[in-house]
């Protein structure tokens, strides 16, 4: 009875507490408290009834019952329980249980006051440690947690073994691995037991990692610095799931339809022949402006379905190129031997205000006029936005037709989780059409449904997320490797690289507290056995670096020539077999003498192995495991950001760096109109010195008469170069 009444007082203090400023945490290592003063009762009074113990934390008036109450008089007694505890007249009683769960102790008691009041003391005497303790700011970070420690403890068992050891239990080996839908993964050449992947689950239940899944999928506002939610999977929810996201009063999933029948629609239109360009011809090359995961994504997507037998079929006749860089250099590449009067401009920003591709999308603008004539129906018959839909006013402001030719995406989508909506439904489903993108949101549909729906013991996305956790902040492996044994996947590691980097690269926690713990891994890759004859040099015998190793069963164009008895995948597939192998066996000294190893070479040619990985086997990379593969590093990300209780939704580190550009250009701007070489002030005698150095040796293209070498007046098309460079296209009737 009178536990029931103390804990019932506890959720109250949690309330109180809560409105002043306390956490969670503060109130576990209170309750922390209350069960050592518990105890040492009990060993000075062993015969105390262990019921009654903390009843006086409560200064109630139920002491006076009798314990043999009877049974509706107890049943009475618990249903006015919340009444007596309501809040405003209970604050006196929690506060008072806390000070004496506390031990009395009347430093403690006046600390404890204060901070009731107002949140602070003025007691110039230090406070006791214990106290300092649980008001300190590292009391809410993860590591401080118990389950956190018991993985430190658990790290000191793991470095005592040897992957060599650990592969050959074959009880282990046979349980560590998942499959779901054709994605078979094998996690066994981790450093890692069965009791490893058990006290990370239990990390996961105590970061409840669960309901922060749920909170995404159902569009509650977890992006908390930018109050925004993070949807990336309603992009790729299919239609029954209409209703059943609303935020802000919209109808999410209904929006995502909408927009995708509108894409769909003009798509098919072009492909047909029925949408066509300025002068009629028919709109054949594509080229999508973007940077970052505008860019990235939609790229990484176009390679892996360049090869894939559908995709060859269905791109016939079309280009795709991707603007990215706001290097001159980048236009003049993707500009060569296009012919305007075929290309179709897609310009993707969501504030449309993005430094770089706004300068690129303006000299594409200037392309297009250089060649046609300065027209605003040019514009409006070549140039296609993708952008949020609160900057439909500069999407109009740059001449494009917001009634036909812009497809809007939302806050909740992150530009590095982009690829699902129209940043890269349009580019792609213009060069291979609608339908084989479709099939690429099936797959990322797929994996999303295994995410929030299979038991964590099952769950890929999950148990990778949680190693990735284990290898970075455990183990101190801060660098990973993401190695495709697939060309078609060459664009992958830098499309993970930024998911990684920008979502996980971060330094503070949604306590507004720095951590104290490793995060956020540096991600690389290369496709294969390219790879292999670059960097894995170092994964052999380098610093550790863990590596996902992804292969298929069947090859999208296989090989097999006269005379070999192995196909071209069969060989590259063996490569994929051996390489995760080496890395955690390595090759010992025995092993080398008995080879008949010079003594001298051994010391250079013995491996110490013990390197972990993951293999990840598909039956055949197509646009529905394109997909798979997206969300499932989609996901492994977010689980990381959830263990690690950072956010993993903005990208404030890449802010200052524009910010700092923007006073470099107007330093330049001022520097080129000057008609002396008057040094440029910035501040920074560092930056003053090489700035200067530029200026002074560099005249700007802008100050030069002589047009030789303007990227327009080159001969970008055979059939029609202009014949002078600028038509005044910026003076047009936009």
């Amino acid at each position: 009875m009178y536990l029931a009444i103390f804990l019932t007082s506890l959720f109250w203090q949690v309330n109180s507490f809560t409105r002043h400023g306390f956490s969670i945490n503060t109130l576990r290592r209170i309750n922390y408290e209350r069960r050592i003063w518990k105890s040492r009762i009990l060993k000075a009074n062993p015969k105390k009834d262990v019921d009654r113990v903390g009843s006086s934390v409560v200064n109630s008036a139920d002491e006076d019952e009798s314990d043999d109450a009877d049974a509706n008089q107890q049943h009475a007694h618990n249903n006015n329980l919340h009444k007596r505890f309501a809040p405003k007249v209970a604050w006196d009683r929690h506060h008072q249980a806390t000070l004496h769960l506390l031990h009395g102790d009347e430093t403690i008691v006046d600390a404890l006051n204060d901070y009731a009041t107002v949140g602070t003391s003025p007691h110039s005497q230090p406070l006791p440690k214990r106290v300092t303790r649980l008001f300190s700011p590292n009391s809410q970070l993860v590591s401080s947690s118990k389950e956190w420690k018991r993985l430190k403890d658990h790290q000191d068992k793991i470095e005592k073994t040897h992957l060599r050891d650990l592969l050959m239990d074959k009880e282990r080996c046979d349980s560590f691995f998942a499959e779901y839908d054709g994605v078979y993964v094998d996690y066994s050449r981790n450093r890692a037991t069965q009791e490893t992947i058990d006290l990370l689950f239990e990390l996961a239940e105590k970061q409840d990692l669960k309901g922060k899944m749920e909170a995404m999928v159902s569009g509650e506002k977890i992006n908390f610095t930018e109050k925004r939610a993070v949807l990336h999977t309603a992009c790729r929810a299919g239609r029954d799931q209409i209703g059943s996201i609303i935020v802000d009063n919209v109808d999410v999933v209904n929006e995502v339809h909408e927009v995708l029948d509108q894409i769909k629609e003009f798509t098919e239109g072009v492909r047909s022949g029925t949408i066509r360009g300025y002068t009629g011809k028919r709109l054949r090359n594509i080229v999508s402006v973007g940077i970052g995961g505008s860019y990235l994504g939609p790229e990484f997507l176009h390679e892996s379905l360049k090869t894939e037998p559908e995709g060859i079929n269905a791109a016939l006749g079309y280009s795709l190129r991707f603007l990215s860089n706001v290097d001159p250099v980048d236009v003049e590449r993707t500009c060569t031997d296009l012919d305007p009067e075929e290309t179709l401009i897609v310009i993707v920003s969501k504030t449309f205000t993005t430094a770089e591709t706004m300068l690129n999308a303006r000299t594409m603008r200037q392309w297009l006029w250089d060649f046609m004539g300065n027209d605003k129906e040019v514009v409006r018959k070549h140039v296609v936005a993708c952008a949020s839909i609160s900057s439909s006013d500069k999407v109009a402001e740059f001449g494009i037709d917001t009634e036909n030719y812009f497809f809007r995406f939302w806050d909740w989508v992150g530009g590095r989780y982009s690829v699902c909506s129209a940043a890269g439904a349009v580019p792609i489903g213009l060069l291979y059409g609608y339908d084989l993108f479709e099939k690429f949101l099936e797959g990322a549909r797929s994996m999303d449904h295994h995410f929030f729906n299979t038991p964590f013991e099952k769950n890929i996305p999950v148990i990778l997320g949680l190693l990735g956790v284990w290898n970075m902040s455990f183990l101190g492996y801060n660098t990973r490797a993401t190695l495709p044994y697939g060309q078609a996947l060459l664009k992958l590691p830098a499309h993970i690289q930024q998911l990684d980097m920008e979502s996980n690269g971060k330094c503070m926690t949604r306590q507004n507290v720095d951590v104290d713990y490793p995060v956020g891994e540096v991600d690389f890759g290369e496709p294969g056995t390219n790879g292999q004859h670059s960097f894995y040099q170092l994964l052999h015998m380098g610093q550790t670096v863990p590596c996902d190793f992804i292969g298929f069963v069947q090859s999208q164009h296989d090989l097999c020539l006269d005379e070999e008895e192995l196909s071209s995948h069969d060989e590259l597939m063996a490569n994929f077999f051996a390489q995760p192998d080496a890395l955690a066996n390595g090759k010992t000294v025995d092993e080398l003498r008995s080879e008949g190893c010079p003594e001298e070479l051994i010391p250079h040619r013995s491996f110490k192995g013990n390197r972990p990985s993951n293999s990840m086997l598909l039956p055949k990379l197509t646009a529905y495991a394109t997909g798979q593969i997206l969300s499932l590093y989609e996901h492994r990300t977010a689980v990381q950001g959830f263990i690690w209780d950072i956010n993993s939704f903005d990208q404030y580190g890449v802010e200052l760096g524009k910010k700092l550009a923007i006073d470099v250009r107007d330093h330049l701007k001022e520097a080129r109109r000057k008609e002396n070489n008057e040094d440029v002030k910035t501040g920074s005698p560092a930056t003053d010195r090489i700035l200067n150095y530029y200026i002074q040796n560099g005249r700007s293209i802008c100050e030069q008469e002589d047009e030789s070498d303007s990227i327009e007046s080159k001969k970008t098309h055979r059939d029609y170069p202009p014949s002078h460079h600028n038509l005044g296209g910026q003076n047009g009737k936009l």
